[in-house]
């Protein structure tokens, strides 16, 4: 055995969490819990290509990874270790992940970059947690389009979805399906950027009020008019095409549940719907009964988020999975089972493999208000 090989043994077992979207500072500090009350000490590492101290602080060791304009950005404080602006993220993060003995990687946001290269992470000890494994599954999961086609592959209930590209082709789709409440989107996109309701006034036979429309921005509509004129004079769209999707927009109670699975296979779950401003945190055996067999469709794989919505009939459908997890994943806490800590307690060998009949019987379903609060940053970790 060589020397770093003898200096992995003695170290003790990492998880890496790579820059994710917005729950990776709560998911470190919920490791740093389960750190606290665990007999096996493990190390805490966290990496972002941006300098975020309120993230690195809940981390043992931290990382700057790669990226595109790193010359631009702000320089660093002597503990982040910086990536070589010319290396590849994934093999930024496998080098150091070698060197720091990691076992378990949950690569966040840029699970496709991770996810090509996952025979060379498993042949180096790691187990890589993309959200699926394989490009092919993460490709899918991302184009909102191609899931939807794949979901009724699967007879698996699912918002309908019709695609467009160009204002004919809207256009042409509103002939056909007008009839109906609408919604837009992205084809693929997050935190509900570019969704829209459409308002064709026809629901209510009322006059439509644009200003209404553009002073409760929360209520996301728009009159089907001036979004048709938007969208067709959009130079941003002349520059750079975004493919759109014109769906049914259904007005029945929109679902999020955090998922911990493993090849297809869910381990644990809990699902949160909103009222106002509390979630609810609980499990609801309709919504998981589509969530089960569309967690093992697309072999999820590490800790993903789905959201349902229910249509007319109450049939709960199919909006979208993410493949990473949820900005609500912390929340998970206050019912008495934190799926970051049965995730990762798990991939550790510190426990069991979790069963979810089991994780069902153990926790309790609560609410949950999500308050404002702020972390200091010291003036010298700016510079």
């Amino acid at each position: 055995m060589d020397n770093q090989s003898n200096n992995n043994t003695s170290k003790s077992a990492a998880v890496w969490l790579a820059e994710g979207q917005s729950s990776q500072r709560d998911m470190l500090a919920s490791l740093q819990d389960l750190k606290i009350s665990s007999d096996t000490p493990f190390t805490i590492i966290a990496s972002h290509r941006h300098h975020r101290p309120e993230i690195f602080e809940c981390a043992d060791s931290v990382y700057r990874e790669p990226s595109l304009s790193i010359s631009d950005e702000e320089s660093l404080t002597a503990n982040p270790v910086e990536a070589k602006p010319t290396m590849a993220r994934w093999q930024f993060v496998l080098e150091q992940a070698q060197q720091q003995n990691v076992k378990v990687l949950l690569t966040g946001r840029n699970g496709i970059d991770y996810e090509a290269h996952r025979n060379t992470f498993s042949a180096a000890g790691i187990r890589l947690l993309t959200g699926a494994t394989s490009v092919d599954a993460l490709e899918s999961i991302d184009d909102k389009f191609t899931f939807m086609k794949q979901c009724h592959a699967y007879n698996i209930p699912v918002a309908d979805a019709w695609r467009f590209d160009t204002t004919s082709e809207l256009q042409a789709l509103l002939a056909e399906h007008g009839h109906q409440p609408l919604c837009v989107k992205p084809v693929t996109g997050i935190f509900a950027q570019g969704f829209w309701r459409l308002d064709s006034s026809k629901e209510t036979d009322e006059q439509y009020d644009s200003f209404e429309h553009l002073y409760f921005t929360e209520e996301r509509k728009i009159n089907t008019e001036q979004f048709i004129n938007a969208y067709t004079n959009s130079q941003m769209v002349k520059e750079r095409p975004i493919p759109m999707l014109l769906m049914p927009f259904l007005s029945g109670q929109e679902y999020s549940i955090d998922v911990v699975c493993e090849y297809g296979e869910v381990l644990a779950a809990i699902t949160r719907h909103k009222t106002g401003k509390v979630q609810h945190i609980g499990y609801e055996q309709p919504v998981m009964d589509v969530v089960i067999p569309l967690i093992k469709a697309f072999g999820c794989d590490g800790i993903v988020s789905v959201q349902t919505k229910a249509d007319d009939d109450g049939q709960h459908r199919v909006l979208e999975i993410n493949s990473r997890p949820s900005g609500g994943i912390g929340y998970t806490s206050h019912s008495g089972v934190d799926l970051t800590q049965v995730a990762f307690s798990y991939w550790l060998g510190l426990t069991d493999k979790p069963k979810l009949e089991d994780m069902i019987k153990t926790f309790t379903p609560c609410q949950v208000r999500s308050i404002m609060t702020s972390v200091k940053i010291e003036a010298e970790m700016l510079k």
